[in-house]
């Protein structure tokens, strides 16, 4: 199967072809630049595997959470190609994006959300899929759920937003020390974790995708930012 993977839901743009078996990426870091660089880079991303929208069986992007306007964005244009090129698209978390690119079995997934919280989610690997321990969700750092046992794996930029209270959460259960290093969900895992939706016929069509937002609004009052 070839499939187009799109995100940006972060600071960063990152884009995937996945062609039975090859794969030809770009991960960019575009600020706000996600809408005027994204159709250029995907333009050369195409030249470079030589193929085009209409070689492809399907596009997948990054649902979310996120950035209210990065997950928009990719919405809007999967949407859009899939439209012009009459392909399936599948929706794929963000936060289960961290988890398949950690190369752990065990992880604690965070966003930094702003506001001074987290977009949040723990994940457990059994054999090639995901298990949710706790789905997607909104926390304040020091408010993130209890975990039994040992051996997890933190990762995400919300770790390095809200370290000393993540690592105080989890201190005694973590494996490693947070993986934080430009730790972003990655259009490569967006289309490893696709591959199998596609094989199992849950995609859609491109009019019913939408983005996964979790927070119901984007900024603080003035009353609120002024008790803070």
């Amino acid at each position: 199967m070839q499939i187009l993977a799109l995100d940006t839901s972060t600071e960063f743009l990152s884009l995937a072809l996945s062609l039975k078996g090859r794969v030809f990426s770009r991960d960019i870091h575009a600020g706000q630049t996600h809408s005027t660089q994204i159709l250029p880079v995907l333009r050369e991303l195409l030249d470079e595997a030589k193929v085009i929208l209409n070689d492809l069986d399907g596009i997948a992007f990054g649902a979310g959470p996120g950035s209210f306007t990065g997950l928009r964005i990719a919405c809007g244009v999967a949407q859009g190609l899939a439209f012009a090129s009459h392909l399936p698209v599948v929706e794929v978390s963000t936060l289960e994006a961290l988890a398949q690119q950690s190369g752990e079995q065990k992880v604690i997934t965070c966003l930094d959300a702003r506001m001074g919280e987290v977009y949040y989610a723990v994940y457990i690997k059994n054999g090639e899929v995901w298990n949710e321990v706790h789905a997607p969700a909104l926390y304040k750092p020091d408010q993130v759920p209890a975990l039994t046992g040992n051996d997890w794996v933190g990762l995400g930029t919300g770790w390095t937003a809200y370290s000393e209270a993540l690592q105080q959460a989890y201190a005694a259960q973590l494996k490693t020390n947070p993986l934080t290093e430009n730790v972003h969900p990655t259009a490569v895992a967006i289309a490893e974790l696709a591959l199998p939706l596609f094989a199992a016929g849950k995609a859609k069509a491109a009019h019913e995708v939408a983005p996964i937002y979790i927070r119901n609004k984007v900024a603080l009052k003035t009353s609120e930012r002024a008790s803070k």
